[in-house]
């Protein structure tokens, strides 16, 4: 186990399940103190009894209130939070047009309206102490758009923008902003999916590994995997032409339309819509 050098405070939206238990577990073993938060409160005590976390909270990201009321139990036990992770959000997958309105609301109000809300009650706790770190959990799906992933992109590019201009609005101020940046992560978000021909999906530990790495020695963000990211990185600078023949070639124009198991996803798309 590697211990890290600085203990911090973290708290961790989405904490229950996939990448945020996940991280969770290796902060927890680098001897960070954790908290973790989430909707859904069955998953979130069989979580916590796992981890052996003694804080583990009810929270709906969509509210303000309940963020931080989620912050304030977290400083009452472990102390300042000095690293928050908003990792909470949903991917529905399907044809842009077929997508209820209920569902893109909310996918919006979680993965935008939770991360902002997050991060600006983290700023107001932060800034008078000159020192803090806030990880938003964004995607490569915020980078490079994905067909049958419309609304779920434009939230991850509408995080990764917000972070942005936040890191630079407040560079200076001893707050630190990061985003993560993931591939398709094997977790319930891509149940009933199949993944690029080619390459291979991330595991969650990896994107936990590069969390607690970005704690421990910040950067503006991490793309996860690297062969991922590089790829994403250089379609920036290629025909669009190209970059859709490639697409084409990976699958990634039909992973998430036709060749998604929709029996498969079943369980988490009722899981999502209700929560």
């Amino acid at each position: 186990m590697t211990l890290s050098k600085t203990p911090r405070v973290v708290a961790i939206t989405g904490g229950a399940r996939g990448i945020g238990y996940h991280t969770a577990a290796e902060l927890l073993r680098r001897g960070h103190q954790v908290a973790i938060g989430d909707i859904d409160e069955q998953q979130l005590k069989i979580a916590a009894e796992e981890l052996g976390i003694d804080v583990a909270v009810r929270l709906d990201v969509t509210d303000p209130d309940s963020i931080a009321s989620f912050l304030d139990v977290t400083e009452e036990a472990l102390g300042p939070i000095d690293v928050l992770i908003n990792n909470a959000g949903v991917m529905p997958t399907g044809h842009a047009h077929e997508e209820a309105d209920s569902v893109t609301r909310r996918q919006v109000e979680i993965n935008v309206l939770g991360v902002i809300f997050g991060t600006k009650l983290a700023l107001q706790r932060m800034l008078p102490r000159r020192q803090g770190h806030i990880i938003n959990t964004a995607s490569l799906a915020g980078e490079l758009p994905v067909p049958g992933l419309a609304t779920y992109c434009g939230t991850k590019f509408a995080v990764i923008g917000f972070t942005e201009a936040a890191r630079q609005e407040y560079r200076g101020s001893g707050v630190t902003l990061s985003t993560v940046r993931p591939t398709f992560t094997n977790t319930e978000l891509v149940s009933g999916t199949s993944g690029a021909k080619g390459m291979r999906n991330a595991e969650p530990q990896e994107i936990a590994l590069a969390t607690a790495a970005l704690i421990e020695r910040p950067q503006p963000f991490v793309r996860v995997t690297k062969l991922a990211g590089t790829m994403v990185a250089a379609m920036k600078f290629v025909p669009e032409s190209v970059a859709t023949r490639l697409g084409s070639m990976l699958g990634t124009d039909t992973v998430f339309l036709d060749r998604v198991d929709t029996a498969a996803r079943q369980a988490y798309v009722e899981r999502v819509s209700r929560s």
